[in-house]
């Protein structure tokens, strides 16, 4: 057969993602953070996009208004009046230093000349006065880290500058938690210092606040909080010694190592738990981000649930079309308009993404609430099994856009905040062929009876199945110590010994 080249038509079907539509899935799945930060962006990014702010009234009125605003949904009243605030603030001072000391000459021998002049150059209303400079970040003192809270010991604690620089080197080489990293040999051998001198600095900068930084293990820094308390006794040294033996709670060994009796020992275990394994997280400085709802559930008037999108968390924004039309009629080249009109596509396609996202997350939303109706009424141990196919099936969708639409999203009930995954649990069999449990329905009701029970009758995993083959739920010993072991919950064995020491301390 001769081989030749020719053309050929051939028609087909395929799934092409535009950019735009891979971007729209990208939006489902930001979280609110991500999102704001994306719509910050393509603000800079689009000069026909805006924000949509809500205006107040009040702010367009020649005259300054001496009250607040009704409602903090009037807008950012704040960085438009603190001009005429700052002087009505300034007045005030000056009005109630002349009201406490009326033509009194001697008012700077009240005040000091220093802080008299500071307080009436301060209240003044003039040019470089508060109105200009005023800034309320000032206002808030900055936060003081572990490496600023040990310096201002260490002027104190050393006279000598070679021992302040070695402890300055100590001190860079703490962790967030306040555990030294370093070895002494290689400070020593970096610095040109002998060992005994880095030893002796290291023992001093072990006494600074708080008790146990500087620590080389655990094991160190709970017995430089223990010697403070006056409580490092041979007992406690062999207990602090034997830590592996307390985490696996083979209290036996630790009494036979300790040489004390369980009322003894109960009593080293408790101090033990008052100290601080990570005194320098005091000092770490980090601030928890509060989880804002995206949706919030509450009761309706007619017995059933309203499911709303939270208005703090929609961003609000809107294409300038009278902008457009204006720079459009100015556009010279062609260039100019098809950057234009390009702009104007994009920011379309931009407020319309966005309506659709929260579209998705309320219809998904509002299809999680309907199935877990018995959850938001009677609790966790009616939370029915349910997995992103129910879901999708019932909505219309496919799996994969609820996923995204539930994924980091948070949900606001009478019964606390949730997140949208919360409520996608694995179904476990029931025994007598009824309705399938949920996975996390089982768990608490595993946990509730491990917290019901009794130094004398510690239930094991194998009663546990038992137990709840009789309430109907057909569950392997396997996965009730899986359940188990994930809420950090000891074995049966490990929870007699706590329970029958605790039982005898107590007669």
């Amino acid at each position: 057969m001769a081989l030749a080249a020719k053309l050929q038509l051939r028609q087909a079907q395929s799934l092409v993602m535009t950019p735009q539509l891979m971007q729209s899935i990208r939006l489902l799945q930001f979280t609110q953070t991500e999102l704001e930060r994306f719509i910050d962006e393509e603000i800079e990014r689009n000069p026909l996009l805006e924000r949509a702010e809500p205006q107040d009234s009040t702010l367009n009125d020649p005259e300054p208004v001496a009250e607040l605003p009704q409602a903090a949904t009037d807008g950012d009243w704040f960085d438009n009046e603190v001009a005429w605030t700052s002087e009505a603030i300034s007045e005030k001072l000056d009005t109630s230093l002349e009201n406490v000391f009326p033509d009194d000459p001697g008012t700077s021998e009240h005040l000091g000349p220093d802080l008299a002049s500071q307080w009436k150059s301060t209240a003044s209303g003039g040019s470089g006065g508060a109105s200009e400079g005023f800034d309320m970040e000032d206002m808030a003192a900055a936060a003081v880290t572990l490496r600023d809270h040990i310096g201002e010991q260490i002027a104190f604690a050393f006279n000598d500058p070679a021992d302040r620089l070695i402890a300055a080197e100590l001190t860079d080489s703490l962790d967030e938690t306040g555990y030294l990293r370093a070895e002494l040999n290689e400070v020593a051998e970096r610095l040109g210092a002998d060992l005994a001198t880095v030893q002796q600095v290291l023992s001093t900068c072990q006494s600074f606040d708080p008790v146990g930084i500087f620590a080389r293990d655990l094991a160190e820094c709970l017995s430089l909080q223990l010697a403070v308390r006056d409580r490092l006794d041979p007992a406690m040294q062999a207990l602090v010694a034997n830590l592996d033996l307390l985490a696996r709670r083979d209290f036996q060994a630790l009494r036979r190592i300790c040489g004390v009796d369980e009322e003894d020992l109960l009593d080293m275990l408790a101090d033990i738990k008052a100290l601080d394994p990570r005194p320098g997280l005091a000092f770490s400085g980090g601030v928890s981000d509060a989880i804002v709802a995206d949706v919030e559930v509450r009761p309706a008037s007619d017995g059933s649930w309203a499911v709303e999108l939270n208005p703090d968390t929609l961003p609000r924004v809107l294409v300038d079309q009278v902008y457009f039309a204006r720079v459009s009629s100015h556009a010279r080249s062609q260039g100019e308009k098809d950057f234009l009109s390009e702009c104007l596509q994009s920011a379309n396609w931009l407020t319309r993404s966005l309506d659709q996202r929260a579209k998705t997350i309320l219809k998904v939303s509002s299809e999680i609430v309907r199935q877990q109706d018995a959850f938001l009424v009677h609790g966790v141990r009616h939370l029915k099994p349910l997995n992103l196919k129910n879901v999708a099936d019932a909505i219309g969708m496919h799996e994969s856009t609820v996923s995204r639409a539930t994924a980091n999203k948070y949900m606001l009930t009478p019964r606390g905040v949730f997140e949208l995954r919360y409520f996608f649990t694995a179904a476990i069999a029931a025994s007598s062929g009824g309705a399938a449990h949920s996975s996390e329905a089982v768990r608490d009701r595993i946990k509730q009876m491990i917290d019901e029970e009794q130094a004398s009758d510690v239930l094991s995993d194998d009663t546990i199945v038992d137990l709840l083959k009789t309430d109907g739920i057909d569950i392997a010993r396997r996965t009730v110590a899986k359940y188990r072991e994930g809420m950090n919950i000891p074995s049966s064995v490990q929870r007699r010994r706590e329970k029958k020491a605790i039982a005898n301390a107590a007669r």
